[in-house]
């Protein structure tokens, strides 16, 4: 069972939307659990400050080391500790997978212009970005990482079959997907979809896949050669 722990000045952002759906019913079902910590909890003054200007100048406020890692270190147990950071490992799911993989795991969630380099340092933290843009705080970005992660472990989907054929498995996107009615608007769904003839739709379900992801993503596509080559 993965356990995750959060810091954050924001504690009542979570659970959030891993509340609902599957993750929200796998949270309740403790096939995961959750832990929100409030760094304010570990400032040093009456007024719980966790900020302070950046040494040489600038605009913002940096995280102060000195509060955070109080924080890491009177709530860390083992595991792997993230920062979301735009500066970081690109997000994909071969990482998601990997982290699905751990017992543990550590998110810490920057607000202002982000922490202290002395606490990456000193931890070992782990830089991880969602994408190539930036946020108000880390609490969304965790909230993905985490509802990624989730439905990997075992049972919360329920079909594990279908991980499969997503989109990101084994390099590619997923192909187009129909149901009924099988007109719409003249438009109708592909006749091999109803033939039921697996093969046949299967190799249908590849092509397609390999379209899309030859279009939309040749970067994608390039290492789905390669993986098929090696």
């Amino acid at each position: 069972m993965l356990k995750a722990k959060v810091l954050t000045v924001f504690p009542e952002m979570f659970p959030g939307f891993l509340g609902y759906s599957l993750t929200g019913k796998a949270l309740e079902e403790q096939k995961w659990q959750l832990e929100a910590v409030n760094i304010r909890d570990y400032a040093f003054d009456r007024h719980k400050s966790v900020d302070d200007t950046p040494c040489g100048g600038g605009a913002g406020m940096i995280m102060r080391p000195d509060v955070l890692g109080r924080a890491i270190e009177a709530t860390r147990t083992k595991g792997r500790i993230i920062y979301m950071s735009p500066k970081g490992r690109p997000l994909t799911q071969k990482l998601v997978h990997e982290l699905a993989a751990e017992e543990e795991l550590m998110i810490i969630c920057g607000r202002f212009e982000g922490i202290d380099e002395r606490i990456i340092e000193a931890f070992n933290v782990e830089e991880i970005s969602i994408g190539d843009y930036i946020l108000t705080g880390g609490e969304q970005a965790a909230q993905i990482l985490l509802d990624a992660v989730v439905r990997l472990l075992p049972g919360v989907l329920g079909n594990e079959a279908s991980l499969e054929d997503e989109s990101f498995e084994n390099y590619l996107l997923e192909y187009p997907q129909y149901t009924r009615p099988i007109t719409w608007n003249d438009r109708d769904v592909p006749e091999v979809l109803l033939s039921g003839h697996h093969q046949k739709i299967s190799q249908w379900r590849r092509q397609q896949a390999e379209i899309a992801t030859k279009e939309r993503r040749p970067d994608l596509f390039k290492k789905y050669l390669d993986s098929k080559n090696s």
